[in-house]
């Protein structure tokens, strides 16, 4: 948790992604880069059926969890989004 906290107070660059699922689920990922890797910092999980889970270092789990892989958006099915629509979701 600590290492997540670290990056997301500390960032100075961010990326947003997002990525529709097989179900008709639509994933949002706020990722900053560390090491050479993108790292989710923050996740939100908007399901067909409206309801919303949001994932980062202060909720790290409940349905689900905050990935703990890295975002490779050259290889994943990942569309790059403006961090006003990231955060438009975020705070709903």
């Amino acid at each position: 948790m600590a290492y997540f906290r670290s990056l997301d107070e500390g960032a100075t660059l961010r990326h947003h992604f997002r990525h529709a699922d097989e179900e008709g689920g639509l994933w949002y990922f706020g990722a900053v880069p560390d090491r050479g890797e993108l790292i989710v910092i923050k996740q939100a999980e908007l399901t067909p059926a409206g309801r919303l889970h949001r994932y980062s270092w202060e909720h790290l789990e409940d349905h689900g969890f905050l990935t703990d892989q890295a975002l490779h958006p050259e290889e994943d099915p990942l569309e790059a989004i403006p961090a006003e629509e990231f955060q438009r979701v975020w705070t709903q």
